[in-house]
Protein backbone atom coordinates (compact mmCIF):
# COMPACT_ATOMS: atom_id res chain seq x y z
CA UNK A 1 0.00 0.00 0.00
CA UNK A 2 1.32 3.48 -0.86
CA UNK A 3 0.94 5.99 1.61
CA UNK A 4 -0.50 9.56 -0.20
CA UNK A 5 -0.75 12.74 0.82
CA UNK A 6 -3.16 15.29 -1.14
CA UNK A 7 -2.34 18.56 -0.78
CA UNK A 8 -5.18 20.81 -1.38
CA UNK A 9 -8.83 20.19 -0.84
CA UNK A 10 -10.09 22.28 -3.42
CA UNK A 11 -12.16 21.48 -6.69
CA UNK A 12 -8.95 19.22 -7.75
CA UNK A 13 -8.10 18.14 -4.58
CA UNK A 14 -11.57 17.09 -3.69
CA UNK A 15 -11.48 14.48 -6.89
CA UNK A 16 -7.73 13.35 -6.30
CA UNK A 17 -8.63 12.55 -2.18
CA UNK A 18 -11.91 10.37 -3.38
CA UNK A 19 -9.44 8.52 -6.04
CA UNK A 20 -6.93 7.50 -3.56
CA UNK A 21 -9.20 6.84 -0.85
CA UNK A 22 -10.97 4.43 -3.02
CA UNK A 23 -8.06 2.59 -4.40
CA UNK A 24 -7.03 -1.02 -3.24
CA UNK A 25 -2.96 -0.10 -3.89
CA UNK A 26 -2.79 3.28 -1.88
CA UNK A 27 -3.74 4.41 1.29
CA UNK A 28 -4.96 8.30 1.21
CA UNK A 29 -3.11 9.33 4.69
CA UNK A 30 -3.48 12.66 5.07
CA UNK A 31 -5.28 15.52 3.28
CA UNK A 32 -2.96 19.08 3.69
CA UNK A 33 -4.60 22.68 3.00
CA UNK A 34 -4.15 25.98 4.38
CA UNK A 35 -7.83 26.69 5.03
CA UNK A 36 -7.99 23.97 8.26
CA UNK A 37 -12.23 23.35 7.82
CA UNK A 38 -11.91 21.96 4.34
CA UNK A 39 -8.80 19.80 4.77
CA UNK A 40 -11.03 18.40 8.13
CA UNK A 41 -13.96 18.00 6.34
CA UNK A 42 -12.53 16.13 3.45
CA UNK A 43 -10.35 14.03 5.29
CA UNK A 44 -13.32 13.63 7.96
CA UNK A 45 -15.12 12.21 5.05
CA UNK A 46 -12.23 9.60 3.68
CA UNK A 47 -10.78 8.73 6.75
CA UNK A 48 -7.68 10.59 6.65
CA UNK A 49 -5.69 13.12 8.74
CA UNK A 50 -6.29 16.75 8.40
CA UNK A 51 -3.44 18.99 8.04
CA UNK A 52 -3.19 22.83 7.83
CA UNK A 53 1.01 22.51 6.91
CA UNK A 54 1.54 20.86 3.15
CA UNK A 55 5.43 20.92 3.93
CA UNK A 56 4.54 19.27 7.10
CA UNK A 57 2.40 16.87 5.56
CA UNK A 58 5.15 15.63 2.59
CA UNK A 59 7.90 15.30 5.78
CA UNK A 60 5.82 12.59 7.29
CA UNK A 61 7.28 9.12 7.30
CA UNK A 62 4.07 7.56 6.40
CA UNK A 63 3.60 9.22 3.09
CA UNK A 64 5.52 7.68 0.18
CA UNK A 65 3.46 9.78 -2.70
CA UNK A 66 2.44 13.54 -3.14
CA UNK A 67 -0.02 15.22 -5.06
CA UNK A 68 -0.40 18.22 -5.78
CA UNK A 69 -3.83 20.34 -6.24
CA UNK A 70 -2.61 22.99 -4.37
CA UNK A 71 -2.80 27.00 -6.40
CA UNK A 72 -0.45 26.91 -9.15
CA UNK A 73 2.16 29.78 -7.49
CA UNK A 74 2.86 26.94 -4.64
CA UNK A 75 3.88 24.05 -7.33
CA UNK A 76 7.49 24.21 -7.49
CA UNK A 77 8.65 24.20 -3.97
CA UNK A 78 6.22 21.56 -3.24
CA UNK A 79 7.07 19.56 -5.70
CA UNK A 80 11.07 19.56 -4.76
CA UNK A 81 10.67 19.67 -1.33
CA UNK A 82 9.16 15.86 -2.21
CA UNK A 83 11.79 14.56 -4.73
CA UNK A 84 14.44 15.73 -2.33
CA UNK A 85 13.51 13.17 -0.34
CA UNK A 86 13.06 10.50 -2.86
CA UNK A 87 8.88 10.47 -2.88
CA UNK A 88 7.31 10.29 -5.99
CA UNK A 89 4.91 13.74 -7.26
CA UNK A 90 1.79 13.64 -9.06
CA UNK A 91 1.24 17.44 -10.05
CA UNK A 92 -1.58 19.58 -11.99
CA UNK A 93 -0.45 21.25 -14.55
CA UNK A 94 1.37 24.00 -14.71
CA UNK A 95 5.14 23.52 -13.54
CA UNK A 96 3.98 26.90 -13.15
CA UNK A 97 3.53 29.94 -15.56
CA UNK A 98 6.95 31.37 -15.25
CA UNK A 99 8.79 29.08 -18.09
CA UNK A 100 12.21 30.28 -15.98
CA UNK A 101 11.14 28.62 -13.17
CA UNK A 102 9.70 25.68 -14.60
CA UNK A 103 12.91 24.84 -16.37
CA UNK A 104 14.85 25.35 -13.74
CA UNK A 105 12.36 23.50 -11.66
CA UNK A 106 12.53 20.48 -13.91
CA UNK A 107 16.41 20.54 -14.05
CA UNK A 108 16.40 19.96 -10.72
CA UNK A 109 13.56 17.27 -10.95
CA UNK A 110 15.88 15.69 -13.66
CA UNK A 111 19.73 15.87 -11.61
CA UNK A 112 17.75 14.16 -8.77
CA UNK A 113 15.96 11.37 -10.98
CA UNK A 114 12.90 12.66 -9.21
CA UNK A 115 9.70 10.82 -10.08
CA UNK A 116 7.17 13.51 -11.00
CA UNK A 117 4.03 12.92 -13.53
CA UNK A 118 1.87 15.82 -14.77
CA UNK A 119 -1.80 16.02 -14.33
CA UNK A 120 -2.58 15.97 -18.18
CA UNK A 121 -5.50 13.60 -17.16
CA UNK A 122 -7.51 14.07 -20.73
CA UNK A 123 -4.72 11.23 -21.86
CA UNK A 124 -6.26 8.95 -19.24
CA UNK A 125 -9.90 9.42 -20.78
CA UNK A 126 -11.05 5.83 -22.27
CA UNK A 127 -12.15 8.24 -25.68
CA UNK A 128 -8.77 9.93 -25.77
CA UNK A 129 -6.86 6.88 -24.95
CA UNK A 130 -8.91 5.12 -27.97
CA UNK A 131 -8.20 7.34 -30.47
CA UNK A 132 -4.44 7.72 -29.63
CA UNK A 133 -4.35 3.76 -30.03
CA UNK A 134 -6.41 3.90 -33.09
CA UNK A 135 -3.63 6.09 -34.52
CA UNK A 136 -1.01 4.30 -33.27
CA UNK A 137 -2.37 0.87 -34.95
CA UNK A 138 -2.49 2.49 -38.27
CA UNK A 139 -6.65 2.66 -38.89
CA UNK A 140 -6.21 6.05 -40.65
CA UNK A 141 -2.66 5.88 -41.94
CA UNK A 142 -0.41 8.89 -41.62
CA UNK A 143 -2.35 11.55 -39.55
CA UNK A 144 -2.56 14.95 -41.50
CA UNK A 145 -4.54 16.98 -39.39
CA UNK A 146 -5.80 17.12 -35.53
CA UNK A 147 -9.10 19.63 -35.27
CA UNK A 148 -9.92 20.35 -31.29
CA UNK A 149 -12.87 22.15 -30.11
CA UNK A 150 -12.58 23.12 -26.02
CA UNK A 151 -15.41 25.60 -24.70
CA UNK A 152 -16.49 26.01 -21.47
CA UNK A 153 -20.17 26.37 -20.29
CA UNK A 154 -19.48 29.69 -18.84
CA UNK A 155 -16.79 32.66 -18.24
CA UNK A 156 -14.78 31.88 -14.85
CA UNK A 157 -14.90 34.01 -11.87
CA UNK A 158 -13.36 37.07 -11.97
CA UNK A 159 -10.60 36.12 -8.95
CA UNK A 160 -10.21 32.93 -11.13
CA UNK A 161 -9.28 34.51 -14.56
CA UNK A 162 -6.99 37.18 -12.41
CA UNK A 163 -4.53 34.58 -11.24
CA UNK A 164 -5.23 31.76 -14.12
CA UNK A 165 -2.06 33.33 -16.08
CA UNK A 166 -4.70 33.07 -19.24
CA UNK A 167 -6.16 31.57 -21.53
CA UNK A 168 -3.37 29.88 -23.09
CA UNK A 169 -2.10 28.91 -20.32
CA UNK A 170 -5.05 27.57 -17.86
CA UNK A 171 -7.44 26.33 -20.60
CA UNK A 172 -5.37 25.95 -24.17
CA UNK A 173 -2.45 24.23 -22.61
CA UNK A 174 -4.88 21.17 -22.36
CA UNK A 175 -5.49 21.11 -25.91
CA UNK A 176 -1.91 22.22 -26.90
CA UNK A 177 -0.93 18.45 -24.67
CA UNK A 178 -3.61 16.46 -26.20
CA UNK A 179 -2.31 18.09 -29.93
CA UNK A 180 1.10 17.14 -30.06
CA UNK A 181 0.13 13.87 -28.05
CA UNK A 182 -2.35 12.74 -31.09
CA UNK A 183 0.69 14.57 -33.78
CA UNK A 184 2.94 12.24 -33.07
CA UNK A 185 5.66 14.98 -33.29
CA UNK A 186 6.54 18.25 -32.17
CA UNK A 187 5.48 21.45 -33.47
CA UNK A 188 7.85 23.41 -34.82
CA UNK A 189 5.26 26.54 -35.94
CA UNK A 190 2.25 27.98 -34.22
CA UNK A 191 0.37 31.27 -34.73
CA UNK A 192 -2.44 32.15 -32.78
CA UNK A 193 -5.02 34.94 -32.73
CA UNK A 194 -7.30 35.94 -29.28
CA UNK A 195 -10.27 38.36 -29.21
CA UNK A 196 -12.26 39.49 -26.02
CA UNK A 197 -16.15 38.88 -26.82
CA UNK A 198 -17.78 37.96 -23.54
CA UNK A 199 -16.58 40.58 -21.32
CA UNK A 200 -14.41 42.23 -22.88
CA UNK A 201 -13.86 45.02 -19.91
CA UNK A 202 -12.29 42.39 -17.11
CA UNK A 203 -10.39 40.81 -19.98
CA UNK A 204 -8.57 43.86 -20.89
CA UNK A 205 -8.23 44.73 -16.79
CA UNK A 206 -5.93 40.73 -16.81
CA UNK A 207 -4.60 41.27 -20.75
CA UNK A 208 -6.34 38.54 -21.29
CA UNK A 209 -9.00 36.07 -24.14
CA UNK A 210 -12.15 34.86 -23.75
CA UNK A 211 -11.73 33.57 -27.48
CA UNK A 212 -8.85 32.12 -29.39
CA UNK A 213 -7.39 29.58 -32.08
CA UNK A 214 -4.21 28.11 -32.45
CA UNK A 215 -2.78 26.44 -35.56
CA UNK A 216 0.57 24.29 -35.29
CA UNK A 217 2.91 22.61 -37.94
CA UNK A 218 5.26 20.18 -37.37
CA UNK A 219 8.10 19.17 -39.23
CA UNK A 220 6.82 16.94 -41.69
CA UNK A 221 4.02 19.22 -42.02
CA UNK A 222 1.06 17.61 -40.35
CA UNK A 223 -0.95 20.25 -38.67
CA UNK A 224 -3.58 21.04 -35.45
CA UNK A 225 -6.13 23.41 -34.75
CA UNK A 226 -7.31 24.43 -31.72
CA UNK A 227 -10.55 26.64 -30.92
CA UNK A 228 -11.21 27.71 -27.31
CA UNK A 229 -14.11 30.04 -26.10
CA UNK A 230 -15.04 30.60 -22.03
CA UNK A 231 -18.92 30.05 -23.19
CA UNK A 232 -20.65 27.92 -24.71
CA UNK A 233 -24.59 28.49 -23.96
CA UNK A 234 -25.24 24.89 -24.88
CA UNK A 235 -22.79 23.13 -22.32
CA UNK A 236 -19.30 22.04 -22.30
CA UNK A 237 -18.23 21.55 -25.69
CA UNK A 238 -15.19 19.25 -26.31
CA UNK A 239 -14.61 17.39 -29.95
CA UNK A 240 -11.94 16.19 -31.81
CA UNK A 241 -11.54 15.03 -35.17
CA UNK A 242 -8.37 13.34 -36.59
CA UNK A 243 -7.85 13.03 -40.51
CA UNK A 244 -5.62 10.77 -41.85
CA UNK A 245 -4.61 9.50 -45.13
CA UNK A 246 -6.70 6.73 -44.91
CA UNK A 247 -9.63 7.79 -43.28
CA UNK A 248 -10.91 9.82 -40.24
CA UNK A 249 -11.49 9.20 -36.43
CA UNK A 250 -13.88 11.52 -34.84
CA UNK A 251 -14.76 12.75 -31.35
CA UNK A 252 -18.52 13.35 -30.12
CA UNK A 253 -19.67 15.44 -27.09
CA UNK A 254 -20.69 13.30 -23.70
CA UNK A 255 -23.90 13.61 -22.48
CA UNK A 256 -25.59 12.25 -19.51
CA UNK A 257 -27.59 8.85 -21.59
CA UNK A 258 -28.06 8.19 -25.30
CA UNK A 259 -31.77 8.53 -26.09
CA UNK A 260 -32.92 10.40 -28.65
CA UNK A 261 -36.64 11.81 -28.15
CA UNK A 262 -39.03 12.72 -31.08
CA UNK A 263 -42.62 14.05 -30.67
CA UNK A 264 -44.63 16.71 -32.17
CA UNK A 265 -42.48 19.65 -30.23
CA UNK A 266 -39.21 18.27 -30.65
CA UNK A 267 -37.33 16.28 -33.60
CA UNK A 268 -34.18 14.05 -33.12
CA UNK A 269 -33.90 16.07 -28.97
CA UNK A 270 -31.26 14.72 -26.67
CA UNK A 271 -29.95 15.37 -23.13
CA UNK A 272 -27.69 18.56 -22.69
CA UNK A 273 -23.84 17.98 -22.66
CA UNK A 274 -22.28 17.68 -19.59
CA UNK A 275 -22.29 20.18 -17.44
CA UNK A 276 -18.19 21.15 -16.87
CA UNK A 277 -14.69 19.48 -16.52
CA UNK A 278 -15.39 17.76 -13.18
CA UNK A 279 -18.34 16.04 -15.15
CA UNK A 280 -17.24 14.94 -18.63
CA UNK A 281 -13.53 13.91 -17.54
CA UNK A 282 -14.80 12.29 -13.73
CA UNK A 283 -13.38 9.02 -15.47
CA UNK A 284 -9.94 10.16 -17.02
CA UNK A 285 -8.93 11.80 -13.11
CA UNK A 286 -10.05 7.98 -11.69
CA UNK A 287 -7.56 6.20 -14.71
CA UNK A 288 -4.75 9.29 -14.34
CA UNK A 289 -4.57 7.97 -11.09
CA UNK A 290 -4.90 4.31 -11.36
CA UNK A 291 -1.84 4.41 -13.62
CA UNK A 292 -0.05 6.96 -10.91
CA UNK A 293 -0.28 4.43 -8.39
CA UNK A 294 0.57 1.22 -10.77
CA UNK A 295 3.93 3.44 -11.83
CA UNK A 296 4.69 3.58 -8.36
CA UNK A 297 4.01 -0.18 -7.58
CA UNK A 298 5.81 -1.67 -10.59
CA UNK A 299 8.82 0.91 -10.62
CA UNK A 300 8.13 1.49 -14.07
CA UNK A 301 8.16 5.21 -16.11
CA UNK A 302 5.16 7.68 -15.10
CA UNK A 303 2.95 8.06 -17.74
CA UNK A 304 3.89 11.61 -18.16
CA UNK A 305 6.59 13.81 -17.06
CA UNK A 306 7.69 16.98 -16.12
CA UNK A 307 8.95 17.34 -19.72
CA UNK A 308 5.47 17.21 -21.29
CA UNK A 309 4.54 20.13 -18.93
CA UNK A 310 7.57 22.18 -19.89
CA UNK A 311 6.27 21.52 -23.74
CA UNK A 312 3.37 22.56 -23.02
CA UNK A 313 3.99 25.61 -21.36
CA UNK A 314 6.08 26.71 -23.80
CA UNK A 315 3.34 26.16 -26.37
CA UNK A 316 1.37 28.28 -24.36
CA UNK A 317 3.98 30.91 -24.19
CA UNK A 318 4.46 30.58 -27.97
CA UNK A 319 0.35 31.47 -28.54
CA UNK A 320 0.74 34.26 -26.19
CA UNK A 321 3.53 35.96 -28.47
CA UNK A 322 1.93 35.27 -31.31
CA UNK A 323 -1.11 37.12 -30.37
CA UNK A 324 0.62 40.09 -28.96
CA UNK A 325 3.12 40.04 -32.37
CA UNK A 326 0.53 39.14 -35.20
CA UNK A 327 3.53 36.88 -36.42
CA UNK A 328 4.01 33.31 -36.50
CA UNK A 329 6.55 31.80 -33.82
CA UNK A 330 9.24 29.68 -34.58
CA UNK A 331 9.61 27.00 -31.97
Amino acid sequence: MVGIAVLGAGRIGKIHAANVAASPFAKLVVVADPFGSAAEQLAGALGADAMTDCEAAIDRDDVQAIVIGTPTHTHISLMLRAVRQGKAVLCEKPIDLDMAKSLAAVEEVERLNGRVMLAFNRRFETTFAEMRAAIEAGDIGEVRQVIISSRDPGLAPEDYIEHSGGIFRDMTIHDLDIGRWLLGEEPVELTAIGSRLIDPQMMEKYDDYDTAMVQMQTASGKQCHINNCRQAVYGYDQRIEVFGSKGMLQMDNLRPTTIRRWSQDVTDAREPLLNFFLERYQQAYKAELDAYIDALVKGSPMPTTVQDGLKALKLADAAVESVKTGRAVRL
